[in-house]
């Protein structure tokens, strides 16, 4: 069993109702379009949630701006590490380098979205994932995708630009996914959501999101009755067969 994760950054659950493959991939998952995210409603305290199982009063991490820990809960790559677990990070946004402590990583991709824009950088992230993983035995793998929430702030949420985003980015994990072995579950979901150009508030436009995930032992078509940002890491290590870390508040989907 191998996990790929794919995070696409500010993707709200209803600007992919028009995109055929996102339909193909929640009909043969496992998904709601109703999960909720943490407050605040901002990214790098999303991810830190995400990866370590609390909300961010517990992680310390409150806004883009990476805050150490004062009471250290061990990350999602931090506890498969410590089980023998290999993982992979491909992103393009340069904070979340603090998910995980480098020691964890077998290998990690950042290319700038800041400086090569981040469609260039989307493009970039997923080729080396597909070639990293088309070569490497590797048990879990993260695939950051920044430029949905760019052009959200760029030019408002659910504008032509932002949805191009959003259909460029399911193509780009139609495209991953195609190169993956049947032994891989791959999750798909959104830190947050978002309003006008801005996200972070307790609007439902911010806080809920997608998540679907798709593979052995989840039921095509299903919905989950209930599905928070802080269950994705335990139920990576549950699919991984690996206890989670004691302090974390969520609970696996399966």
């Amino acid at each position: 069993m191998k996990v790929l994760l794919v995070l696409v950054d500010g993707m709200r659950p209803d600007s992919m109702k028009n995109i055929k493959y996102a339909q193909e991939f929640a009909n043969s998952s496992s998904y709601t379009l109703e999960a909720s995210t943490v407050m605040p409603s901002v990214t790098l305290p999303c991810h830190m949630s995400l990866f370590h199982s609390v909300d961010p009063s517990r992680h310390g991490t409150t806004t883009n701006t990476f805050a150490p820990q004062v009471r250290q809960i061990n990350g999602l790559c931090d506890v498969l590490s410590a089980a023998g677990k290999s993982c992979a990070f491909f992103y393009n946004w340069g904070e979340l380098r603090d998910l995980a402590r480098p020691s964890s990583l077998a290998f990690s991709y950042f290319a700038s979205g800041g400086k090569l824009g981040y469609s260039e950088a989307n493009r970039l992230v997923t080729e080396s994932a597909i070639d990293y993983l088309s070569q490497h035995e590797t048990d879990f793998a993260f695939l950051y995708l920044g430029e949905v929430d760019e052009k959200g702030h760029r030019y408002g949420w659910m504008s032509d630009e932002y949805l191009k985003a959003v259909e460029d980015s399911w193509a780009l994990i139609e495209k991953i996914t195609a190169t993956l072995s049947d032994d891989y579950t791959v999750i798909v979901t959104a830190d947050h959501g978002g309003h006008e150009r801005i996200h972070g508030t307790d609007l439902p436009e911010d806080t809920v999101i997608p998540l679907f995930v798709k593979g052995n032992g989840f039921e095509r078509g299903k919905r989950f009755e209930k599905a928070d940002i802080k269950d994705i890491a335990p139920t990576v290590t549950k699919l991984l067969t690996v206890s989670p870390d004691s302090d974390w508040e969520g609970k696996p989907l399966i």
